[in-house]
């Protein structure tokens, strides 16, 4: 039996059929509550949607790093490699994707609901770690020579095939861009058709042709 102190904010068929006002809870059923409107005092029953949510544990990818945590989500929730949820951990609240769903001991599937789920692996996407190959411009240095380094951006950077991209002493056309195996939406591996376009958290590597004016000066 509930007490008149405990209240829900639902409808009241007698005084406000269209919008929530609080009532008091007189009893609680099996899926209906009793209930009496504090603006006119109508009792009525009312159905009660309770929704239970089961724990899974989630396992962080980050820059060759990982952490353990866990998610609470409906036990009927179906979720997908290659979704997208934000993580709120002691670590931090990041948005992650599924990269991988393990439903039993070294068994893993591509779709799963949630109460079949054993650990959902994901990797961190909201800041991400993207490499880059650039070869000489035209006319410097060894054609054959490349030089390779890394970009910390937001994963929602867009990278374009035929655009220049500038980050501090760092110039470059881009001019391919190879894709992660967890980011279906693309149409294969490797993009290379000007206007292409692939956001950071979905580059493997990307390939450019230098345009600072001293990279090459040591060759």
């Amino acid at each position: 039996m509930s007490t008149p102190q405990d209240r829900i904010a639902v409808e009241c068929p007698s005084c406000s059929p269209a919008e929530p006002t609080v009532h008091e809870v007189l009893n609680e059923g099996s899926g209906h509550h009793t209930v009496r409107c504090t603006e006119c005092g109508h009792v009525h029953k009312v159905r009660i949607e309770t929704e239970t949510e089961i724990e899974r544990d989630v396992v962080v990818s980050q820059d060759g790093e990982s952490f353990s945590t866990s998610v609470d989500a409906p036990p009927e929730e179906t979720i997908a490699v290659g979704e997208e949820f934000i993580v709120d951990s002691e670590e931090a609240i990041m948005l992650v994707r599924i990269t991988g769903i393990e439903v039993g001991p070294e068994q893993r599937t591509e779709e799963a609901t949630i109460e079949d789920v054993d650990t959902i692996w994901t990797r961190a996407v909201d800041n991400v770690t993207v490499k880059v190959t650039v070869n000489p411009k035209e006319g410097t240095g060894d054609r054959e020579s490349t030089r390779s380094f890394e970009l910390q951006l937001p994963g929602d950077h867009e990278f374009v095939v035929g655009e220049t991209e500038s980050f501090g002493d760092e110039e470059f056309d881009v001019k391919a861009i190879q894709v992660r195996q967890d980011a279906p939406e693309y149409r294969h591996g490797k993009l290379d058709h000007e206007g292409d376009m692939v956001y950071a958290k979905d580059v493997k590597r990307l390939y450019g042709t230098d345009k600072t004016t001293s990279a090459w000066s040591a060759w």
